[in-house]
């Protein structure tokens, strides 16, 4: 079994074995577990059965991470994306008047326009034209992103009532489960403890029902599960909008989105393991996955930031991936022992991974503002607006603007002056609504 698995995926080749892959895929499957419970809650806003949501949530997923496994041997996990989730039910269907059904449509078609530009040569291009100043913002910005989550998860930082954020009561047995798990889990990992991660995991756990926070309560959603609640939703694609302004509009905005966000984060994973060769492939197989949410029936899959759970817990190629496929498939048996495990067992975990993508922030040079500052706010907008596409979208409009300014226009690609230009249409039509 060992040698068809290095045929498979060549184990030997990135230095990884089995034994190190399937635990790296349990450590992202714990680190995005929580996408179930909160991806369905967001899909029923917009209409969608929430016991259908949950199946539909569990199944994109699972086969997400199979096509990225095995066509792109990366272990980035693709699950619906939070963020991408609320523009599907809140403005396609609530701001923009669109049925759940129509909805799911207009995923449809985007992953098929999607799969157009991750199949051709339009998305080396795209990826050719975006400056390594701005793909360095970009990977500092998810960072901080993921630390900003962890904190919030474990109840370090909570919303201010004079401020943004602020600190959380440290007094609370939440946090303090959440500080003495941090406090632990940095250790293993600064001593390179095999299974740093998953014990973390685990030990976290145990202090989290210690100090009294885990309830444990009979699962009523999981038990009220039927086939047919699924079968309601599975192929409930409506093309009956298809010739209208509105249902195009909402492909354009959200093709843009998922073209763009990918881009920013397949190159921020390929880069987290230096696997700059697993881009292209990545990205096709993201495309695909993205078509079939539109089928399954929820929002689209992205290439979750979670992923780099696995790659820092060693996971180097697909059997990662499929590993985590696997157990959102068996989840469906065991959500209400998921639910146990805390976020203040979680969260420590998310926080120590943002820390190591922000040492990308060292390549960045600083002394050129014209590349420094757009790559500056896209650091700050990702975590700030809690979107990465809208962060993504103003770091991108800015270069050119400033590269204009300063003269030096031929320093910008045609290309990225074309995507500015989308994203700034893109802009405008929410503005509009």
């Amino acid at each position: 079994m060992k040698k068809v698995f290095n045929k498979m995926f060549g184990l030997d080749r990135y230095e990884t074995s089995v034994k190190r892959e399937v635990m790296a895929g349990v450590i992202g499957f714990f680190a995005i577990v929580y996408i179930i419970a909160v991806n369905s809650l967001i899909l029923s806003e917009a209409g969608i059965p929430l016991e259908g949501a949950i199946v539909a949530t569990i199944l994109t997923s699972f086969v997400g991470c199979l096509i990225m496994g095995l066509w792109a041997n990366v272990p980035i996990l693709l699950v619906p994306g939070m963020g991408i989730n609320a523009l599907f039910t809140y403005t396609l269907v609530q701001s923009m008047g669109l049925t759940w059904q129509e909805a799911l449509a207009v995923v449809f078609v985007s992953g098929i326009l999607f799969a157009i530009v991750a199949f051709t040569r339009i998305a080396n291009k795209l990826s050719d034209s975006i400056p390594q100043s701005l793909k360095d913002g970009i990977t500092v910005g998810l960072g901080l992103f993921l630390m900003l989550i962890g904190l919030e998860k474990g109840g370090i930082v909570e919303k201010g009532t004079n401020s943004i954020l602020a600190i959380g009561d440290f007094g609370s047995p939440y946090v303090l489960a959440t500080i003495i798990t941090f406090v632990l889990a940095i250790i293993l990992f600064l001593r390179n403890v095999p299974g740093n991660f998953i014990i973390t995991i685990i030990v976290g756990t145990v202090i989290a029902w210690m100090f009294g926070t885990i309830q444990v309560e009979k699962d009523t959603v999981a038990s009220s599960m039927s086939s047919e609640d699924y079968l309601s939703i599975f192929g409930a694609m409506s093309f009956g909008n298809f010739f209208s302004m509105t249902f195009w509009i909402a492909v354009f905005s959200l093709t843009m989105v998922m073209v763009f966000e990918n881009i920013g984060l397949v190159h921020g994973h390929v880069q987290f393991i230096n696997r700059p060769d697993g881009f292209k492939r990545a990205f096709q197989a993201n495309s695909i996955s993205a078509i079939t949410s539109g089928v399954f029936g929820t929002s689209p899959t992205v290439s979750t930031v979670e992923s780099t759970a696995s790659m820092a817990a060693g996971g180097r190629t697909g059997l990662t991936t499929i590993t985590t496929g696997f157990l959102f498939l068996l989840s469906i048996f065991f959500i209400p022992v998921i639910k146990l495990i805390p976020n203040s067992a979680i969260a420590p975990i998310l926080i120590i991974i943002g820390t190591l993508m922000l040492q990308n922030i060292r390549n960045m040079d600083m002394k050129d503002m014209s590349e420094a500052i757009p790559a500056l706010l896209i650091m700050a907008l990702i975590p700030f607006t809690y979107s990465i596409a809208d962060g993504i979208a103003i770091g991108f409009i800015l270069y050119p603007i400033l590269k204009i300014a300063l003269g030096k226009a031929k320093d910008v690609s045609f290309t990225l002056y074309i995507i500015a230009m989308l994203f700034f249409v893109n802009f405008v039509f929410h503005i509009m609504g």
